[in-house]
């Protein structure tokens, strides 16, 4: 439904050329809810700008559905109306001189087909019953709150029955609780009309609780893509698995592969550890180790030693509600764990810790 070929936009500014997409290649499917997730200035607006045709180009092709809207080699740029699509911005860009019904009426009144005005009303009406707006249609978009806002945004996105909707952080300006709130109703709503979404965020939660997959973008470039669970529990590279939630970070020497190729014996500042194998990992190879806080596990006092068990201590607790966060010291290394709170130690602590070798990843150095 959506496709993007080798995509480049370069950005000129006081005699400098900023690369701000490189190669992207994106293959969207019908219905899917496809997420371009990173850190500012990564490229992620850029690219959304480009599908919608806000931007042009500099290389690349560009198709919805089966139109081929742009397309460096053949010339080809068709503009933002006639590329059927729907987008809800960050700022939301509702008109404030017009009511809740004139806002979402607008696309439909100003497209050059001079739609029925009855027509008009049933699709305005039908789409503020999507977003549960219609007892608002009357009421001036200023006087709505935050979410409702944002709901508006997204009726008149919907409107005009577009192929895709094209959605740039819609969230980032509403409170913890709204956010939470309109996660679930995005997700729902789209899956509902099993309209194609592209939706853009730096917000790691929102990506791993909204898509159907994550593309994850550094320095223009998408460096991993794959469904929610394979982004945090196999990342490729150190920048996606730190970028991805929490991780903790190991630098490590490989001594040795076992005989499978699927775990390593690796040299580290907290001494011998065994853990699940990368791609390239030869005997000698510099590589890094990661592992999730809630992987790392508590070993009983009265335990004996086994492998990938190290003695620590504890530096600081954070009670987080549903968990706490555990700040220890295993040597020269700090680590973080998330324990249940009916495990919580104190500070200063002493305790062994137990770090699976099959939920320590190994990843290329300098990654």
């Amino acid at each position: 439904m959506i496709r993007v070929d080798n995509l480049r936009m370069n950005y000129r500014s006081g005699g400098e050329t900023v690369a701000a997409a490189q190669d992207v290649c994106l293959n969207i499917e019908q219905g899917q809810f496809y997420t371009l997730l990173g850190p500012s200035g990564c490229g992620k607006t850029t690219t959304i700008r480009c599908v919608a045709g806000l931007e042009e180009p500099d290389q690349g092709e560009i198709t919805v559905g089966d139109d081929l809207v742009f397309s460096s080699k053949q010339g080809t740029w068709i503009p933002p109306h006639r590329r059927n699509i729907g987008m809800v911005f960050q700022s939301y860009a509702i008109w404030p001189h017009m009511s809740v019904f004139e806002n979402v009426a607008f696309p439909l009144l100003n497209d050059g087909k001079r739609m029925p005005h009855d027509e008009v009303r049933k699709r305005v009406h039908s789409a503020l019953e999507l977003v549960k707006l219609e007892s608002y249609a009357n009421r001036p978009a200023p006087h709505l709150s935050g979410g409702q806002q944002q709901r508006l945004a997204l009726a008149r996105a919907l409107v005009a029955e577009p192929r895709v909707l094209l959605l740039d952080e819609p969230l980032s300006n509403l409170d913890a609780k709204l956010r939470e709130e309109m996660r679930i109703e995005l997700r729902d709503l789209s899956k509902r009309l099993n309209v194609t979404t592209l939706f853009v965020t730096h917000e790691q939660l929102e990506a791993l609780s909204m898509s159907d997959v994550v593309a994850v973008m550094k320095d223009g470039r998408i460096v991993q893509s794959g469904t929610p669970a394979e982004i945090y529990n196999q990342p490729r590279s150190a920048f996606v698995a730190q970028f991805i939630g929490r991780t903790n970070i190991l630098t490590a020497q490989v001594k040795e592969r076992t005989a499978d190729g699927s775990q390593l014996l690796v040299q580290t500042s907290i001494g011998l550890l065994r853990s699940a194998a990368c791609e390239r990992d030869d005997s000698g190879d510099n590589v890094i180790i990661a592992i999730r806080p809630e992987d790392v596990e508590l070993v009983a006092p009265a335990e004996p030693h086994g492998e990938n068990v190290f003695g620590g201590q504890v530096e600081r607790l954070l009670f987080l509600g549903e968990c706490i966060e555990a700040h220890v010291h295993i040597g020269p290394q700090a680590f973080t764990l998330r324990l249940h709170p009916s495990q919580v130690p104190s500070a200063g602590d002493s305790l062994r810790v137990r770090l699976p070798p099959e939920r320590c990843r190994a990843l290329p150095a300098g990654s």
